[in-house]
């Protein structure tokens, strides 16, 4: 039975309408069918969620940790049973291609089962002390209730990277996915866990209205951290919030990701790294390639090769299988991309492919041009390259490394460590070799420097961001003291 009733805010183990005044209607990017109308959370349910969670936690904490694993495990089997539901949700509701989809439920599942492994690795410690009698030992612990804003483009695994891991901790949770993916990024993970078995109360999922609750889902006294995956704007600004409430925060924003071909590299091979890590999903992936960075001997060779062969890539419907490239999210995405682009123009820059747009759809679109102009400056989460000519490696070093953000890249070199070698002087959370920018594994420390972001998701990284480390010592022996009666007259 597939699941139903996905219109509902998920409050205390109950599925409800909010209590907000406004009622959002989650539609289909491609055809603007409405698929749900949801009465949006207020201050009120925000509250309850915390309150709820904060209750629940105290109990899921003193689980054995083996029924903790076995919940977890348990969603991992729900999950992979019913794939084809969820990638028929991704499809209709954030535009999925069957190959994203597909790639996202894949990545889904990686992540809850890791964290499955969670309950049985917050292990303690006994370590030596500088003082005669003295045992440290230190425990780890669920931070209490944590707090996750997910966004639009990969919705269920860009929440299910903190909601599993902070499960699986011994957190409670209250998860705020992003409106437009209200079911795919929230609703449905609900649904999983619910039919797992975690306790009621512990997993929250709230859709509220911005205008009516402000700050309010951030500011919370509850929340011990913040995860929040979106723009370096608004992250900046929860980044504020959680310093002056001192709470922790986890962020994961923009990127303008530089894909570097140095003048040793195969170039065909560099092309079909490019084509996937610009267009896969529209190029609506935070680590998505924005600039492509040819050595100036490679240069036209490549801007051919990949014009000719962008130009095959099948565009539309994404319920139909062989397209690669759907709709983005909404049409105010077209907008500000087609507003860019026009910007881009004006400042030099050289259109050798221009896709059209129809409706919410947009065919990909190829530019030449500097480092400088507005489509290579700013992150233009669509279909949309700008490739800028290098000198040498150093110079194309300088290229990728001007710019605010440092989130993922990649460098094709026919010599892998000449490749490593440029890569480790990027200013960047990770960089690829011979591969293209958007990769993502359980296991590997994922996250960005500079202004894409604080923290590490993934594996061991995971289960120390949500999670926290308490100081226990035994003093076996009396210590002595210049407190105590001989020393005192």
């Amino acid at each position: 039975m597939i699941y139903e009733n996905l219109n509902k805010n998920y409050i205390s183990g109950e599925w409800r309408d909010g209590k907000g005044e406004t009622v959002y209607e989650v539609k289909n990017p491609y055809n603007d069918e409405v698929l749900q109308t949801i009465k949006m959370a207020n201050k009120e349910d925000i509250d309850e969620a915390y309150q709820s969670a904060e209750k629940a936690q105290k109990e899921w904490m003193d689980l054995n940790p083996f029924e903790r694993s076995s919940i977890m495990e348990k969603a991992v089997q729900i999950i992979e049973s019913r794939r084809e539901e969820f990638v028929d949700h991704l499809i209709n509701e954030g535009g999925s291609s069957h190959l994203k989809a597909n790639v996202e439920v894949d990545f889904v599942i990686a992540i809850t089962r890791e964290a499955s492994s969670f309950p049985l690795r917050m292990h303690g410690e006994i370590v030596p002390s500088m003082i005669p009698g003295k045992e440290n030992r230190l425990y780890r612990k669920p931070l209490g209730v944590v707090g996750v804003i997910s966004p639009f483009n990969f919705p269920m695994y860009l929440s299910m990277r903190t909601v599993a891991p902070s499960l699986a901790c011994g957190n409670g949770v209250v998860l705020k996915p992003d409106e437009q993916t209200a079911v795919t990024g929230g609703i449905l993970l609900a649904k999983v866990f619910e039919e797992a078995g975690v306790p009621k109360g512990l997993f929250n999922v709230v859709i509220p209205s911005i205008e009516e609750i402000g700050d309010t889902f951030v500011d919370h006294p509850i929340p011990r951290l913040i995860s929040f995956t979106g723009s370096t704007a608004v992250g900046r600004h929860i980044g504020e919030l959680c310093g002056k409430n001192v709470k922790k925060v986890a962020l994961e924003l923009g990127g303008n990701n530089a894909l570097i071909v140095l003048g040793d590299a195969d170039v065909d091979r560099a092309v079909n790294s490019a084509l996937f890590g610009k267009f896969m999903h529209n190029g609506q992936i935070c680590m998505a390639i924005n600039r492509i960075i040819v050595h100036k001997d490679k240069y036209e060779q490549f801007v051919e090769s990949f014009v000719e062969k962008a130009k095959r890539i099948k565009v539309g419907d994404p319920q139909n299988k062989d397209n690669l490239i759907g709709p983005l999210i909404n049409h105010e995405a077209i907008e500000r991309i087609l507003g860019q682009i026009n910007e881009a123009k004006k400042q030099g820059a050289k259109v050798v492919l221009e896709g059209k747009v129809e409706g919410n759809v947009m065919h990909p679109t190829i530019l030449t041009g500097t480092n400088d102009v507005a489509t290579a400056k700013n992150e233009m989460f669509g279909p949309v390259a700008t490739i800028i000519p290098a000198e040498d490696d150093d110079d194309a070093i300088r290229i990728a490394n001007d710019s605010p953000f440092g989130l993922s890249g990649a460098v094709h070199s026919a010599s892998p460590e000449r490749g490593v070698e440029v890569a480790k002087q990027i200013v960047t959370g990770m960089v690829h070799v011979n591969d293209q920018s958007v990769n993502d594994e359980p296991l590997i420390a994922f996250g960005g420097e500079k202004a894409s972001g604080i923290g590490r998701f993934g594996g061991k990284w995971s289960l120390e961001e949500f999670s926290t480390v308490q100081w226990i010592s035994v003093q076996t022996e009396e210590r002595e003291s210049p407190f105590s009666t001989d020393y005192l007259r």
